[in-house]
C-alpha cells in the first residue's frame, strides 16, 4: 500500500471551476498526455516507414526493426517502472520521460546508419515506456472506480486525436522538408503540449487533494468497500500472486496475440494502401480515418461499458476487427476499403482501454502499475513482433496478401483466450 499522500493541489485547481469533480480535468490532462505522447511515438511510426527506406535504401525488414524495438522495450519499461509506480506516483516518471521522448523524436530525421536509428528507437521507448501508458493508465485507474469505463474513454481520445490531426501533419511536413524537417518539429509539440500539463495539471490520486474516486463522499466510499467489486479495487497483488491466476495469463496472452495482429496491420497501412489508392498522401489520410473511427467508437463504447460485461465486449472487438482485416485485404474496391478502414478504427482505441479495465477490474488500483505493467509489457513485445513478421511475409511473397490474412487469424484466437478473463475466484485459481 502507499503511504498517505501529503494534501497538495496542482496549479490548475486553483483557476478551475469546482463544480466537477477534479478527476475530469486529470481525464483531459491525461488525453493531452496521451494526444503528443502517442501521436508522435504510435501514429508517426507508418508515416516514417516508407521515408527511412527510401532515404537510406533500407529494406522493409530492416525498417520495421525499429518499431520493433520501440515496441519491445517501451513495454520493458513498463514492466519495471510498474511497481515504482504504484509505491512512489508516476510524476517523476513522466517529467522525465517526456523530456527525453521529445528529444528523441526529433533525432529520428537525423540518423543516416541503420545502429544509429535502432539506438534512437532504443532511447524514444524508455521514454515512452516510463512517461505515457503505464503512467496515464494508472492515473485513471485511481481516480475512478464506477466510471472508470467513460473516464478512460475521455483520457483515451487523445491517443485518437494524435492519429486524426498528427499524422495528417506528419506526413505533410515529411512531404514538404522529409524526416529531417517533420521529426524535430514533432519532437518540440512533445515538449510544449506535455510539460506544462504534467506540471500544473496532474494530480496522481484523488486523496492527494483531499478527494475520492469518482467524487464519492467518505461515506459512501466506506459503504461502497464492503461490496467484493470494491474490496477488490483495494486487494494488494504481488506480481508471482498475479501470476498465478487463470485470468492474468488470460489478459495477457489474448492481448499479447491482438496487438501482434493490429500493429502489424497498422505500421504497414499505408505501404499496402498506397498503390490501391493511388496517391501516399491518401494511405497516409487512412490513419486518420482509423483513428477518428476510434475516437467516435470509444466515446459510444465509454459511456455503457461500465454496466456490462467487459469480457465479452472484448470479444466482440477482436471478431470485428480481424473481419474488417480479412475484407480490406480480400475486397479492393475503394469505397469498400475506406468503410472497412473506419470499421477498423472503430475497434483499435477500444482494445487498448478493454486492456486497461479488464486488468482494473480484476487486480484493482493498488497493484494496477505492477500487474498491468508485466501485461502492457507482453502486449508491447507484440506490438514488436507484428511489425517485424508482416514486413518478413512481405519481403518473402511480395505482398501483403498473406500477412495480413495471418493477422486477422491470430485476433480470432486472441477472441478466444479472452473468454477466460475472469477474476480469480471464478477461474478457480
Amino acid at each position: 500500500m502507499t503511504s498517505a499522500p501529503v494534501i497538495r493541489e496542482p496549479l490548475a485547481a486553483r483557476f478551475l471551476p469546482r463544480k466537477w469533480f477534479y478527476g475530469w480535468y486529470i481525464a483531459i490532462a491525461c488525453a493531452c498526455l496521451m494526444f503528443v505522447g502517442v501521436g508522435v511515438g504510435y501514429y508517426g511510426l507508418p508515416i516514417f516507414l516508407k521515408p527511412l527506406k527510401e532515404e537510406h535504401g533500407w529494406s522493409t525488414t530492416q525498417v520495421s526493426w525499429a518499431p520493433a524495438i520501440y515496441f519491445f522495450v517501451s513495454g520493458l519499461a513498463s514492466a519495471v517502472v510498474g511497481p515504482y509506480i504504484d509505491r512512489y506516483g508516476p510524476t517523476r516518471f513522466m517529467l522525465i520521460g517526456t523530456v527525453v521522448n521529445g528529444i528523441s523524436a526529433a533525432f529520428i530525421g537525423l540518423v543516416d546508419q541503420l545502429w544509429q536509428l535502432y539506438f534512437v528507437y532504443f532511447v524514444f521507448a524508455l521514454a515512452f515506456g516510463t512517461s505515457s501508458s503505464i503512467a496515464v493508465n494508472a492515473i485513471m485507474t485511481r481516480w475512478f472506480v464506477r466510471k472508470r469505463a467513460l473516464a478512460m474513454s475521455i483520457s483515451s481520445t487523445g491517443v485518437s486525436l494524435g492519429g486524426v490531426i498528427l499524422a495528417p501533419v506528419a506526413s505533410a511536413l515529411v512531404e514538404s522538408g522529409g524526416l529531417a524537417l517533420a521529426t524535430p518539429i514533432l519532437g518540440a509539440l512533445v515538449l510544449i503540449v506535455a510539460l506544462p500539463v504534467i506540471l500544473a495539471l496532474v494530480a496522481w490520486e484523488p486523496a492527494q487533494m483531499g478527494l475520492h474516486p469518482d467524487g464519492d463522499s467518505a461515506d459512501a466510499i466506506q459503504t461502497a468497500a464492503a461490496t467484493p467489486a470494491m474490496a477488490a479495487q483495494y486487494r494488494l497483488w504481488t506480481r508471482p500472486e498475479a501470476m498465478k491466476t487463470v485470468g492474468f495469463w488470460a489478459i495477457l496472452i489474448a492481448f499479447l496475440l491482438v496487438l501482434v495482429a493490429q500493429t502489424g496491420y497498422i505500421i504497414h497501412q499505408v505501404n499496402f494502401l498506397e498503390e490501391r489508392l493511388g496517391s501516399r498522401s491518401e494511405a497516409a489520410f487512412t490513419i486518420s480515418v482509423t483513428a477518428f473511427g476510434s475516437i467516435i467508437a470509444r466515446l459510444v463504447v465509454g459511456i455503457f461499458a461500465d454496466g456490462v460485461d467487459r469480457r465479452m465486449l472484448t470479444v466482440v472487438l477482436f471478431v470485428v476487427q480481424a473481419t474488417a482485416v480479412l475484407l480490406i485485404v480480400h475486397i479492393e474496391n475503394v469505397a469498400a476499403t475506406w468503410a472497412l478502414t473506419l470499421v477498423f478504427g472503430l475497434t483499435i482505441g477500444n482494445i487498448y482501454m478493454m486492456q486497461s479495465l479488464l486488468v482494473g477490474e480484476l487486480f484493482g488500483m493498488v497493484s494496477f502499475g505492477a500487474v498491468f505493467g508485466l501485461i502492457s509489457f507482453a502486449g508491447q513485445a507484440g506490438s514488436g513482433i507484428g511489425p517485424i513478421g508482416v514486413g518478413f511475409m512481405e519481403d518473402q511473397t511480395g505482398g501483403y496478401t498473406i500477412p495480413f490474412t495471418v493477422t486477422a487469424v491470430v485476433t480470432y484466437l486472441a477472441a478466444v483466450a479472452v473468454l477466460f478473463a475472469r477474476p480469480a475466484r471464478e477461474a478457480g485459481a
